[in-house]
């Protein structure tokens, strides 16, 4: 059993990859050898997918800290946030 796949480039192939190998294994058809293998190769994706998460959570986290060091914290609002929503449905709008 020789390692010889390059990890996938970016974190959602490396999901893919998961999700490939985790229907494989609940198909049922995989000899033990092969299960075995795949079961392997999942564990390495995982180990790589968490790694890259980690790193991703310090960037944020680097790129949040005010200058004393602490977390700004601040909530997201996204576009269907039903506060915006209302919000933006009570605002005038423009004559133009």
């Amino acid at each position: 059993m020789s390692d010889t796949t390059s990890p996938p480039q970016d974190f959602a192939a490396t999901v893919e990859q998961l999700e490939t190998i985790v229907e494989r294994l609940e198909s049922g058809e995989l000899s033990l050898e092969d299960a075995l293998t795949a079961f392997e190769q999942g564990v390495r994706l995982t180990r790589d997918a968490q790694q890259r998460l980690d790193s991703a959570e310090l960037k944020v986290r680097a790129l949040s800290e005010d200058s004393e060091g602490r977390l700004n914290v601040a909530p997201f609002a996204g576009p269907d946030d039903p506060k915006e929503a209302a919000d933006e449905e009570s605002k005038e709008t423009p004559p133009w």
